[in-house]
């Protein structure tokens, strides 16, 4: 929760290429003080079946930079080793891709004390699309 000296981070991830939420995939957050300033490591967690990340460190006070670092990589891994086993119990054709053009994502964002910044990930295997939420 933010509060008058700190702002506060939330996401979700929807991957656009089957439309759902994308479930497992692990996020970092890191803070920085400044442009200038050396970034600290506060900690992650991982998307729920919403593709929520509900529980993600609290920012210190002063932090005037926010970075995201999702790791798509083992997440479409994991789902193109899923699909290519359903594909191959229904004889479909074997799907181009293997795996992520983008191994992972790293979102980096200004902001302000006493705000809150949802930052939703929109992913597919070959693009990504994020904006400020609400």
């Amino acid at each position: 929760m933010s509060t008058d000296t700190t702002a506060s981070v939330s996401t979700h991830i929807l991957d656009t290429s089957i439309g759902r939420p994308a479930e497992g995939v692990a996020i970092t957050l890191a803070a920085r003080a400044g442009s200038d300033a050396e970034w600290t490591a506060l900690g992650g967690s991982a998307t729920d079946a919403d593709g929520r990340c509900k529980d993600l460190p609290a920012l210190p006070e002063g932090t005037t930079h926010v970075r995201l670092d999702f790791e798509t990589e083992a997440y479409f891994l994991t789902k193109h080793s899923a699909k290519k086993q359903a594909e191959a119990q229904q004889d479909a054709p074997r799907v181009r891709d293997s795996g992520a053009f983008f191994p992972e994502v790293a979102i980096t964002f200004a902001v302000t004390p006493g705000e809150h910044y949802h930052v939703p990930l929109l992913l597919n295997p070959f693009g990504y699309s994020v904006y400020r939420g609400s």
